[in-house]
């Protein structure tokens, strides 16, 4: 193994505030879901709809309707404005076992369907020096699942697909494209929602029985 490839967002980064304000508006409403529900309905809907490079309050008015769907709930518009004044746009942080790559001596990149702004952000979090690239949809004009973009990576990183390991929390936007390429692949799944796949891990302290 040559590389490692590394999603960004619920891989690298995540918002760990999110599930807690999720949660305190549903009650206020009434309504007492268990974490666990929620996380793993949030999940699964994201898997099905595509987050944009640059999300707006349309967006996410749309996708927490369906989400309050998925959890038997029938929104309202007071509901679904208090969800976006309370749970939206909370602050990303790197995941702990993100300090863990710092030991793994092996070069390592980021492909991501993300915005310009997630340079700075990795330099913030985890750090720039960590990636030797860091490739962003909204830059490419390309995103994920598309194959198009996958090869960007190839080419940039100037390896055979077989030398790189990708690592990312999606089966359908990272694992599948990915796998298809050629690539080798580990989904990371930390709260343990994919039961199947054979190919994955839970944190990345594990990723040193696979390179």
């Amino acid at each position: 193994m040559k590389i490692l490839l590394f999603d960004a967002a619920n891989t690298l980064i995540h918002k760990p505030t999110l599930w807690d304000r999720i949660r305190e508006v549903l009650t206020n409403y009434g309504y007492d879901v268990d974490m666990r529900e929620l996380k793993e309905r949030h999940k699964l809907l994201s898997e099905v709809i595509n987050f944009p490079d640059r999300t707006s309050e349309s967006f996410y008015r749309d996708f927490n309707a369906e989400f309050l769907l998925s959890l038997g709930i029938l929104s309202t518009k007071e509901l679904l404005e208090e969800m976006f004044n309370k749970c939206t746009y909370q602050p990303w942080q790197a995941f702990d076992d993100c300090q863990y790559l710092l030991e793994l001596d092996i070069p390592k990149a980021i492909l991501s369907n993300f915005n310009s702004s997630l340079f700075d952000l990795i330099g913030e979090l985890i750090g720039q020096e960590v990636f030797d690239e860091i490739i962003i949809s909204e830059n490419e004009k390309v995103r994920k699942p598309s194959l198009e973009f996958y090869q960007i990576a190839i080419d940039r990183l100037g390896v055979d697909p077989s030398d790189i390991l990708y690592i990312g929390d999606s089966l359908k936007l990272d694992f599948i494209p990915a796998k298809t390429m050629g690539m080798k692949t580990l989904l990371i799944d930390r709260e343990g929602i994919y039961r199947y796949p054979a190919h994955k891990i839970s944190n990345f302290r594990e990723l040193k029985n696979h390179i």
